[in-house]
């Protein structure tokens, strides 16, 4: 009696821009396998023709990812070769396929990634911007008092935060950087691996102006990266604060009541101290 093989739905990474990033394991894999699960099909008809290659196509993004699971499920359970790909890029990293991968792996199924281009990546290792820990938050909300709540919400964090950004939103973007972080170190990684690749550095304010002078550097995909907050200087006062603070925290006290209760008894700013309760909470 001949056995089912066992099915695998591989991850793979498609170039960002350059079609020459696509890795040579990666084009066998979308070659050999059954069918491929796209969040553009027609995007993806495009690479593949590229290649020569001809498969199946399934699409899948983010308004029937959940409902293509069970199909696809089936599919791996009668041994069949599966491959997700996004539009660009890594598949899950703000683009669909995390909660098929949640439910297939859930279900035991077997999942390799392929790994490749992907803009997060590709555009830290080339912004000059500390590497050894960053923060990456996808897409920032379209509007601007969201957006500025979590720019806020952040502001202290010492390590590098990274965004994706569209552009027709940059503009507005880097104005709300620019009243909410001041003069902040800014890099802008846009247009990555693509013929009109630019990185372009400086304060929001300064960035602005570059696009004032030149319209084309508004134009297309954005990875944002900011620099972290500087350390915080803790001088006495400020070490028994950080300890009050994290005994409240830890009992589960409020960020907000911690600081005010803080400030009453050391004295200072409620805003320093409800700054550094929001550090701590975050470490």
């Amino acid at each position: 009696m001949s056995e089912t093989k066992e099915g695998v739905l591989y991850v793979v990474a498609t170039p960002i821009g350059n079609l020459e990033d696509l890795s040579a394991r990666a084009a066998r894999v979308l070659a050999e396998a059954d069918a491929i699960a796209a969040e553009d099909t027609r995007h993806t008809q495009r690479l593949l023709r590229h290649l020569g290659i001809e498969r199946p196509l399934i699409s899948l993004h983010e308004h029937n990812e959940a409902s293509r699971v069970e199909q696809l499920r089936r599919r791996l359970a009668a041994g069949e070769s599966l491959a997700l790909v996004s539009d660009a890029g890594t598949p899950l990293i703000s683009d669909p396929g995390f909660v098929l991968v949640r439910e297939l792996r859930g279900a035991g199924c077997r999942i390799v990634p392929v790994p490749g281009a992907c803009a997060l990546v590709a555009a830290l290792s080339a912004a000059g911007l500390p590497t050894d820990r960053f923060t990456f938050e996808g897409f920032l909300p379209a509007k601007s008092g969201a957006r500025r709540r979590q720019l806020e919400t952040g502001a202290q964090r010492e390590e590098t935060r990274v965004f994706y950004e569209s552009p027709h939103r940059i503009r507005d973007t880097l104005v709300d950087l620019d009243a909410t972080l001041g003069a902040r170190q800014v890099v802008l990684g846009r247009e990555l691996t693509k013929t009109f690749e630019t990185f372009l550095a400086g304060t929001s304010s300064e960035l602005l102006a570059t696009m004032d002078a030149d319209a084309d550097q508004a134009r297309g995909e954005f990875v944002v990266m900011v620099a972290g907050a500087p350390p915080a200087q803790v001088d006495a006062d400020d070490a028994e604060g950080r300890a009050l603070l994290e005994a409240m925290l830890a009992e589960g006290v409020s960020v907000k009541s911690a600081a005010a209760v803080v400030s009453r008894v050391l004295g200072g700013g409620r805003k320093h101290w409800y700054q550094l309760a929001l550090t701590l909470k975050d470490a």
